[in-house]
């Protein structure tokens, strides 16, 4: 248990802080973007992204990966806020708590397993194009504000970003360009938008928000409205907690507990709908910072909530001018490394099929901004072309010894390769007995089982008498239950047809 906790707590406490504190940096600005986007103040996602961070350390199931207020689940707000006020997200945040503990507790983290390889490499570059959209509508935005000195700040903050694990790793490169960046702009008091220009940071500590929630009517109208919203926040926010913790597993070569993380990011959201915020998730973009800048344990996940909270009390003003530029600098470094490279030089040598899929990720991801929706065509697709591919590996031979033919069939049958199951059987060729040796096929739906009973009853229908072979306990159990070429009457009910 001591040595569990030390692995998990306490691997490279200075690391930890050190990219805790990177984070803490980065999810400002992101916070009170995304409030923008709920269309909600800057402390309702700030105040999320401290409670969500802190608890999760705690709770979750993965140890260095962050989780706070994200741009995934601000989407899905739409006129939430506008058409009935704070108080129903509040609510919709804790009943998406609520959905996703019972999702943890039935092991959702299964699900996962339906997700393909090419789905996941298309989630993660989609979300890796997203970042950089973000940060090039940030430079369009100073170019047209006439802040061009913006574009060789970033220059800047990148080559240090780059450059400086050349002299020394000792200390995160993201957090040095940050404060460099903020020294040389400050210094020489340059035109340039920064953090504070985003909106009002707050000045205090999160509070119980009993003001909003006593708005709340309760009743089974503000159910029925906050339901539909509370049930797309919880399988958003799983699916991008879960591919995150899984993109985690394999940059750290470490496991993570899936079903626990699942439970855990239930408990962060109730806690910070009750302090005043949003639901949320696990962001992709920082707990690749956090990996990248150091971070493995829950100390980093932890340091994140609670430098976040030191930074907007302590060091708010501080914090308000550090240009926008340090921060984009960090996030196209986010960008650069969370992009699959291999996937152009994968384009050529993996299966067509495979590539569709993650190119269909990504088109609907960026074209949607909703992650749901992509990994969902992705995920059908995945399974429109296994189903596909599966149904072309069925072989159908066939032997004649007398007045009996037998038929061997080898492989899968099931609704896409029921209509080559049925064409492989001649029913013109007149002989006194057909076998049917399905001892190397399995059948496993009603399509199957309607295409045997067709054969069956057409031999019959010709005179020929019909013997299956080899069926296993499943099949069998399906084609007793759902088949009828056995049951009375059914070459007369055939017959009239």
């Amino acid at each position: 248990m001591s040595s569990r906790l030390t692995s998990q707590w306490f691997p490279n406490v200075r690391a930890d802080l050190l990219a805790g504190l990177v984070v803490a940096l980065a999810l400002i600005p992101e916070s009170i973007a995304f409030s923008v986007i709920a269309n909600v103040d800057p402390q309702v996602c700030l105040f999320a992204s401290v409670v969500i961070a802190v608890t999760i350390a705690f709770v979750g199931g993965r140890s260095a990966m962050i989780s706070a207020s994200t741009g995934a689940i601000a989407l899905l707000v739409g006129d939430l806020v506008k058409d009935h006020g704070l108080a129903y997200l509040l609510a919709a945040s804790m009943l998406t708590g609520i959905i996703q503990i019972v999702l943890g507790l039935v092991n959702v983290a299964n699900v996962m397993r339906f997700v393909s390889a090419s789905v996941m490499t298309g989630f993660v570059n989609a979300l890796a194009i997203l970042y950089m959209i973000t940060q090039a509508n940030e430079l369009i935005l100073a170019g047209n504000m006439g802040s061009w000195v913006t574009f060789p700040l970033v220059a800047g903050g990148l080559a240090i970003i780059y450059l400086f694990p050349l002299i020394t790793k000792a200390v995160p490169s993201p957090l040095i360009a940050i404060v460099v960046i903020s020294l040389i702009a400050n210094f020489f008091e340059m035109d340039v938008r920064r953090v504070k220009d985003l909106g009002i940071l707050p000045t205090g500590l999160p509070y119980l928000d009993f003001e909003n929630w006593k708005l709340l009517p309760l009743t089974w109208e503000t159910l029925l409205i906050i339901l539909p919203v509370s049930l797309s926040f919880s399988v958003v926010g799983l699916l991008e907690s879960l591919m995150t913790a899984q993109i985690l597993d394999e940059f750290t070569d470490t496991p993570s507990d899936k079903n626990k993380e699942a439970r855990g990011q239930g408990i962060a959201n109730i806690a910070s709908s009750l302090f005043g915020g949003i639901a949320g998730c696990a962001m992709i973009g920082q707990s690749v910072i956090n990996v990248k800048s150091g971070g493995r344990g829950r100390l980093s996940t932890l340091t994140s909530g609670v430098v976040l909270l030191v930074l907007l009390l302590v060091m708010n003003t501080q914090v308000g001018n550090i240009p926008m530029a340090a921060l984009v600098a960090v996030m196209i470094m986010v960008s650069i490394g969370t992009f699959n490279w291999a996937t152009f030089k994968n384009l050529k040598i993996q299966p067509k099929m495979t590539s569709i899929v993650m190119l269909a990720t990504v088109g609907t991801v960026v074209g949607t901004h909703n992650l749901a929706i992509g990994v969902g065509v992705g995920v059908l697709l995945s399974g429109i072309f296994f189903a596909h591919k599966v149904s072309q590996v069925i072989g159908i031979t066939s032997e004649l010894s007398g007045d009996t033919r037998t038929y061997t069939v080898r492989g899968q049958i099931f609704f896409a390769s029921a209509d080559t199951f049925g064409a492989a059987f001649d029913f013109k060729e007149v002989l006194s007995k057909i076998v049917i040796d399905v001892s190397q096929a399995h059948f496993w739906d009603l399509t199957s089982v309607g295409a045997l009973d067709k054969v069956v009853l057409k031999y019959r229908r010709e005179g020929a008498e019909v013997e299956i072979l080899g069926m296993n306990e499943a099949s069998a159990t399906i084609v007793g239950r759902l088949g009828t070429h056995d049951k009375p009457g059914a070459l007369e009910r055939m017959l009239d047809h």
